[in-house]
């Protein structure tokens, strides 16, 4: 699949992202009405209806991001449910678009301040029965739990188109991480919502 940035400089690339964006059919503020809504939903959990995740549990970051991928999936799947739903199989994408597949969305969250990564997987050739990592991408970075009662936020949503090339694997033969190079990061996924 041609990358929709070929044939522009990297200066070129937020006019790219921008005009995806546009054309795509969820809107910036539909999506960040989806993640902090998920959000909220989530520090309001409470597991066997008395200990709750924000204040007696304060889930790891990964376990946070995980939580956040599912119900952010979810919640678009139970708002346009015959327009959008969520992965099924290897193949799809983290919400499949129904009527255009080009539209799907991969989900990726993070503690970190302002990354966020992949596992080596995605800076390696995809196979030919697995989905593709050129796509959509939102793009989700969270405060974490730390030792005040003070609730975690959302730092950061961005929006944008990541290509299967822009990933890059951890130089060690043992690295499990894939990264985006700071161009990618801030040209290709425009930032849609920053308290």
């Amino acid at each position: 699949m041609k990358s929709p940035y070929d044939g522009y400089t990297t200066d070129q690339w937020p006019s790219v992202t921008s005009k995806l964006i546009e054309k795509h059919p969820l809107k910036p503020d539909f999506l960040v009405h989806v993640v902090l809504s998920s959000w909220d939903a989530i520090l309001k959990t409470k597991i066997a209806d008395r200990i709750s995740i924000a204040h007696d549990v304060k889930p790891k970051p990964q376990i946070m991001g995980f939580f956040l991928h599912e119900v952010v999936a979810h919640t678009i799947q139970m708002h346009l449910p015959s327009e959008w739903r969520k992965e099924l199989t290897a193949n799809d994408k983290d919400v499949v678009c129904i009527a255009n597949p080009e539209y799907s969305i991969e989900i990726k969250t993070s503690s970190n301040k302002n990354k966020i990564f992949g596992n080596r997987s995605y800076a390696q050739e995809t196979a030919s029965d697995k989905k593709s990592k050129s796509s959509y991408y939102l793009a989700i970075n969270f405060e974490q739990f730390d030792e005040t009662e003070n609730l975690p936020r959302i730092r950061l949503i961005r929006f944008g188109w990541i290509d299967h090339e822009d990933w890059m694997g951890q130089a060690a033969a043992s690295g499990q991480q894939a990264r985006l190079s700071t161009d990618v990061e801030t040209k290709k996924l425009l930032t849609i919502y920053h308290p």
